[in-house]
C-alpha cells in the first residue's frame, strides 16, 4: 500500500522529545554487542558509500562504517561535511563519490543512507544504476510529501521550498524506487520522520520494507537495524532475496503489514 494514501503528518511530540535518550541507549547497545555484531555475515569486499542524515556528518556514521569495514567491505563516508545544503554542487559532489568508489573498487557499489542521506542514495542510484548494486535507507523521508517529517521548516529555511536540484527537474519523484534492489528500514517509533513516510511501495520485485524497534537518531547504530543492513549487503550480486530473519534474530523484527 502506498504510504501517501493516508494524510501525511509528522511524528508525535512525545516521540520527538524521547529521541535523544533512546538514541543514546541504542548507541550503548551497539557497543555492548559489538563483539557479536562482528560475527555477522562477511562481505565480499565491494564498496559501500554511507551517507549521513540532515544536519549530520560522517561522524554520525563512523560506528556503522567501522563495523562494515570489519566485516570485509570497503566502507567509506562522503567526506562532504555536514548534510545541510541541497544544491547542484552538492549533488555533483555525491555523484563524484559514487563514481570514485566504483572506479577504485572495480565493481558496483552499495549505498546506505540515513534519513536525508537515504533520499540522496535513492536518487544517486536512479542517476547511475549501472554503478549501484543496491540501496539501503534508514528512516528516510522517501514520500513526496514533506509533511511526514517535523524537520520540514528547518529544511526549507536552509534550502527553500524548491531546492536547486528540483528547479532543474530532479528530485520530483522521491517515492519512486530506483531500478536496483532497494530496502527501506523504518521504525514506527521514529520521532523525526513519520514511519508512513518511509514505506516504499512495490515499484518492482526487489523493493522491501523492514521494520525495527528504534528511534530515528539511533537507527544507524540500532543492533537490529545493523543486523538487517549487514544481511542485505552480504547477498551476492544479482542474487537478491527478500529479508527473512532466522532464529533468535526474528524476535527483533515485527512481522505486520505496513499500511
Amino acid at each position: 500500500m502506498n504510504a501517501t494514501t493516508t494524510e501525511a503528518r509528522p511524528p508525535s511530540r512525545l516521540l520527538t522529545l524521547a529521541e535523544p535518550g533512546r538514541a543514546m541507549g541504542e548507541l550503548a547497545s551497539f557497543y555492548a554487542l559489538r563483539p557479536l555484531l562482528s560475527m555477522l555475515p562477511r562481505g565480499d569486499g565491494h564498496g559501500v558509500l554511507v551517507l549521513p542524515g540532515f544536519m549530520a556528518s560522517d561522524y554520525s556514521t563512523a560506528p556503522l562504517r567501522s563495523l562494515l569495514s570489519d566485516l570485509g567491505y570497503d566502507a567509506v563516508g562522503w567526506n562532504l561535511g555536514r548534510n545541510v545544503r541541497v544544491d547542484n554542487a552538492r549533488i555533483d559532489a555525491m555523484v563524484a563519490c559514487v563514481e570514485g568508489l566504483h572506479a577504485r573498487t572495480g565493481g558496483k557499489i552499495s549505498i546506505v543512507g540515513w534519513s536525508l542521506g537515504g533520499v540522496f542514495a535513492r536518487e544517486l542510484a536512479k542517476m547511475a544504476p549501472e554503478k549501484v548494486r543496491d540501496v539501503i535507507t534508514l528512516g528516510s523521508p522517501i514520500s513526496d510529501d514533506r509533511n511526514h517529517t517535523n524537520a520540514t521548516l528547518l529544511f526549507e529555511y536552509l534550502n527553500g521550498k524548491e531546492p536547486e536540484p528540483m528547479q532543474g527537474g530532479n528530485f520530483r519523484a522521491l517515492a519512486e524506487a530506483p531500478p536496483v534492489p532497494t530496502t527501506s528500514i523504518l521504525t514506527r517509533t521514529d520521532g523525526i520522520v513519520h514511519w508512513r513516510g518511509s514505506v516504499q511501495s512495490g515499484d518492482h520485485d526487489k523493493c522491501e520494507n523492514i521494520e525495527v524497534h528504534a528511534s530515528h537518531c539511533g537507527l544507524g547504530v540500532n543492533p537490529a537495524a545493523v543486523y538487517a543492513v549487514a544481511d542485505r549487503l552480504a547477498q551476492a550480486e544479482d542474487a537478491w532475496k527478500p529479508f527473512r530473519p532466522t532464529g533468535l534474530a526474528s524476535l527483533f523484527f515485527p512481522r505486520r503489514t505496513l499500511a
